[in-house]
């Protein structure tokens, strides 16, 4: 039995965890803190299955009919 992918879904846009230097350099382009961003719960079924933790922030890609390909980011929070 395949288990099913929260992350297959075509109103589940693409989850990532950031690396550490392109985390640096988007902060450093919207001159913020880590801290200052949107939050999402380590709780969140799609946190979860990314495996992200408390203190990741994640990348989210969704798909815009303006903008092409449109960039948020949360942190990672208990």
């Amino acid at each position: 039995m395949r288990k099913f992918s929260l992350l297959d879904h075509q109103l589940i846009p693409k989850h990532e965890i950031m690396l550490e230097d392109e985390l640096k350099s988007v902060l450093k382009q919207y001159a913020i803190e880590k801290e200052q961003l949107p939050k999402i719960k380590v709780v969140d079924p799609v946190i979860q299955e990314i495996g992200a933790q408390v203190g990741d922030v994640v990348k989210i890609t969704r798909n815009s009919q303006t903008a092409g390909e449109a960039f948020y980011y949360r942190l990672v929070i208990a």
